[in-house]
């Protein structure tokens, strides 16, 4: 037709200028957006390695009292084995029980378990070598652990043992704590308990 009634096809996509300002919105966006997902994530990996020490902890003490002996967590810097060097401030860790005799000498059986999560996770633990659980599961002095650190209980309820677990990018460091009691108990330092809190310490 040629009377001007004819409708020409409508365009489809974009122009070239809302392409830009969609990209640039989008690019504003990751920018604000990707230091945060990085703290998040790195918060995660925190939690995850401090509830995995948490539970290893447990499994120590439960191991203590199934075998009527006394058993040691230590932090490692090495390959996590039986009678590895222990070391304050380790990025990993093992448990195996202690000799109960003189010359005893130790097997494959009494080794417990071994984690290499917080080296893996890019994580950092600061707390004591070794902690030490006695036959009944509470945490006990002990100078004849054989890996070349000593075990020392918490000498009130108050001054639990302490292991703190954070990362770089982190905003949420973690706490386990080992009280004399022998409950272990993992808290978050940024919040209070006494508010009511419930993971607080």
């Amino acid at each position: 037709m040629l009377n001007g009634n004819v409708r020409l096809p409508r365009r489809q996509g974009f122009t070239l200028i809302e392409l830009l300002v969609t990209l640039t919105l989008v690019g504003v966006l990751l920018s604000i957006a990707t230091p945060m997902m990085a703290t998040w994530t790195a918060n995660v990996r925190v939690r995850a390695v401090a509830e995995q020490l948490g539970n290893d902890l447990r499994l120590t003490q439960s191991e203590a009292l199934r075998r009527n002996r006394q058993t040691v967590l230590a932090l490692t810097n090495a390959t996590p084995a039986l009678n590895a060097t222990a070391a304050a401030n380790g990025n990993r860790w093992f448990a195996q029980a202690l000799p109960m005799l003189a010359g005893e000498t130790l097997t494959d059986r009494h080794f417990v378990l071994a984690s290499s999560s917080a080296r893996q996770n890019k994580v950092s633990i600061s707390g004591p070598a070794v902690t030490c659980f006695n036959a009944i599961g509470r945490p006990v002095s002990s100078t004849a652990t054989g890996l070349g650190q000593n075990c020392t209980a918490p000498t009130s309820a108050t001054t639990p043992a302490q292991y703190v677990v954070s990362a770089t990018s982190s905003n949420r460091p973690l706490r386990v704590s080992v009280f004399m009691g022998g409950q272990v108990r993992l808290c978050d330092p940024a919040r209070s308990l006494a508010a009511g809190a419930a993971d607080g310490c």
